[in-house]
């Protein structure tokens, strides 16, 4: 039953200042007028500083996000929103769910329901999915938002929030190496500055076309400022100041070891490597006889595929532990959406290696016969571009 607007409204906006608030999103438009933005959504979240209301609004083509602080400032903010002339609203607590329409009369049609989702769920019993980047950001209407991408994505997500400190602040450059269409690597600036962090990221890719999309897609999204795109190779292409973080996702063969190379000449804080195919290892196990006892390891070829993206793999950590780095892989995301599934995940420490942990890595190489690509990189001193 229609109800007047204004008694609706002041509903919404006590839902919206509750602190049992878990989701809100305003959309849509009344009969002969037009909101300032196409969209607002509304969240609480937990930064260093201590809780904010997240409010991320949309013009239809760019996002911007503000963190503001719960008392009178939110308060202004929710006043504001309410006095847009929107259509729609969706209001979640974690006891109740509002939708709220208004008529052509310009009278409010109410729904009331108990909570779309229970705070709690049995033991054993399923639990909806809760992504870190949510599934409607209008982010997904840029980069794809398919279920797989959106699995994809969170999968990397964790694995980046796992990296990170959970109380880092301030300022983070990160640069993504080979970053293709780049739609993790704006996934990941949405993320991180969700988190308050203010990030300055570019991202390399080899081809012209890729640079001049993704430089594109920033523009629209209103993040030109922050985020530039720069066509060249791993190796060589000019990345000014430094990297605090340096992704790598499914850069293939070789151009890991580059990735890694350059981070380890950067000093970077946190790697996050996703390695693709591994041909440089597989390669040199056909020249070399396997070391005994170990010949059915490479006798069936493929085993012997599988066996060197182990060995490249293990190989890696161990050289990023003797360059000053604490080294995790780690599944990416599950093995039956993707078989490149691993993720490489270091963070700098600067601690000398200890020689077992030297002689460990040597007598494996030594053992297999093998040169591998980032040894020969970070061997030969200054990484080119680096």
């Amino acid at each position: 039953m229609p109800q007047p607007l204004d008694a609706a409204l002041t509903e919404v906006r006590a839902l919206l200042l509750d602190p049992a608030l878990t989701r809100a999103v305003a959309a849509g438009r009344r009969r002969g007028r037009r909101p300032t933005v196409e969209r607002a959504e509304l969240r609480p979240v937990t930064l260093k500083a201590g809780p904010r209301m997240q409010i991320t609004t949309s013009d239809g083509a760019r996002p911007y996000t503000r963190n503001i602080v719960p008392g009178p400032e939110a308060a202004a903010a929710v006043d504001e929103l309410l006095a847009e002339p929107f259509g729609n609203w969706h209001v979640e607590t974690a006891a109740a769910t509002l939708q709220l329409r208004v008529t052509k009369s310009g009278e409010a049609q109410v729904h009331r329901a108990a909570a779309s989702r229970p705070a709690a769920t049995p033991a054993g019993n399923d639990r909806t999915k809760e992504y870190l980047l949510d599934p409607g950001d209008p982010i997904f209407a840029e980069i794809g938002g398919s279920a797989a991408k959106r699995r994809q994505v969170d999968a990397f997500l964790r694995a980046l929030a796992a990296t990170l400190p959970d109380d880092l602040t301030g300022s983070l450059r990160v640069v993504d190496l080979g970053c293709g269409n780049a739609y993790l690597t704006f996934a990941a600036y949405r993320y991180l500055t969700s988190r308050g962090l203010d990030v300055q990221l570019i991202g390399v890719d080899v081809r012209e076309d890729q640079r001049r999309r993704n430089t594109e897609l920033a523009q629209r999204l209103g993040w030109a400022d922050q985020i530039s795109f720069v066509a060249g190779t791993i190796a060589d292409a000019v990345v000014d100041p430094a990297p605090d973080l340096v992704l790598a996702l499914h850069a293939c063969d070789t151009a890991t070891d580059e990735a890694l190379a350059r981070a380890v000449r950067w000093e970077a804080r946190w790697v996050l490597a996703a390695p693709c195919c591994h041909h440089d290892l597989a390669k040199q196990l056909r020249a070399h006889p396997a070391p005994g006892p170990y010949e059915l390891l490479t006798r069936q070829g493929i085993l012997r595929e599988r066996f060197a993206d182990v060995l490249t793999d293990a190989l890696r950590a161990g050289l990023l532990r003797v360059h000053g780095y604490r080294t995790e892989v780690v599944e990416f995301v599950d093995s039956q959406h993707t078989p490149r599934n691993l993720l490489i995940r270091a963070r700098r420490t600067g601690a000398e290696a200890t020689e077992p942990q030297r002689a460990e890595y040597r007598e494996l190489v030594d053992q297999w016969q093998v040169t591998p690509r980032l040894e020969a990189l970070l061997a030969a001193g200054e990484t080119p571009g680096a």
